[in-house]
C-alpha cells in the first residue's frame, strides 16, 4: 500500500504523491522501488483519484472520511490486500530502500511480531511497515474509537523495530517546496542513491 491520501499541507495543500521530482511524479519513483518487493501494489489516494489510476495500479480512498491519516490508509489496505501481510509506504520518500519489505517480513517472522516498523537510530518510521492483515479489527475499533496516532496504536500491539542504520538517507521524504527544491539537485541525488 503506498499512502497518496494526505492534504500536503506542508506542500501547500498540494498532492504530493503527484508533484515531479526530476521530471516524474514522486508516486512513480515509489512504484518503481517499491513494486518489485511486494506481491500486490494499493495506492491509497483520497483526491485526483484518475491521476493515480493512471499508473496503472489500484486506487482505493479511506473508508474514514475527512483525511483521517495513515492509520486509515493502513486500515483500507488491509480490507483490501490480497494477502495475509501488508506493508505501507509513503508517497513523498522516492527513494526507499530496495531491500525495505524483506528486511521487515524476516524481523516480523523471525519476533513473531505483529508488525514490523523501519527504524534509523533512535526514530521509528511508523509509516513504513509490515503488519499482519489480522490486525484490522483492532485497527478498526481503534479507530471507530477516534484513534488516529500511530504510536498510540502500535503501543498496544507486539512490534518489532528493525534497524536500517546502513541505508537512513532513504527515508528521507519530501514534505516541502524547499525540501522537493533540495532533491532536485540531479548531482547529490545520484551520489546518494544511485538516480
Amino acid at each position: 500500500m503506498i499512502l497518496a491520501g494526505g492534504r500536503g499541507q506542508r506542500m501547500g495543500g498540494v498532492d504530493k504523491g503527484l508533484r515531479l521530482l526530476r521530471g516524474r511524479p514522486m508516486i512513480e519513483w515509489v512504484i518503481e522501488r517499491f513494486a518489485p518487493q511486494v506481491d500486490e501494489v494499493l495506492i491509497n489516494a483520497n483526491q485526483n483519484l484518475d491521476l493515480y489510476r493512471r499508473t496503472g495500479y489500484r486506487v482505493i480512498p479511506d473508508i474514514i472520511g475527512g483525511f483521517a491519516g495513515p492509520l486509515a490508509g493502513l486500515h483500507r489496505g488491509l480490507r483490501e490486500a490480497a494477502h495475509e501481510l501488508v506493508a505501507t509506504v509513503p508517497c513523498d520518500s522516492p527513494f526507499l530502500p530496495p531491500d525495505l519489505i524483506a528486511r521487515l517480513a524476516s524481523a516480523l517472522e523471525r519476533e513473531g511480531a505483529e508488525v514490523a516498523v523501519a527504524r534509523t537510530g533512535d526514530q521509528p518510521h511508523p509509516v513504513f511497515c509490515l503488519c499482519r492483515k489480522s490486525m484490522l479489527s483492532g485497527l478498526g475499533d481503534f479507530l471507530a474509537a477516534g484513534g488516529r496516532k500511530i504510536d498510540a496504536w502500535y503501543a498496544k500491539l507486539n512490534v518489532i523495530e528493525v534497524p536500517f542504520d546502513d541505508q537512513a538517507a532513504a527515508f528521507s521524504n519530501i514534505n516541502t517546496e524547499e525540501e522537493l527544491r533540495s532533491f532536485e539537485g540531479g548531482d547529490e541525488v545520484t551520489k546518494r542513491f544511485g538516480r
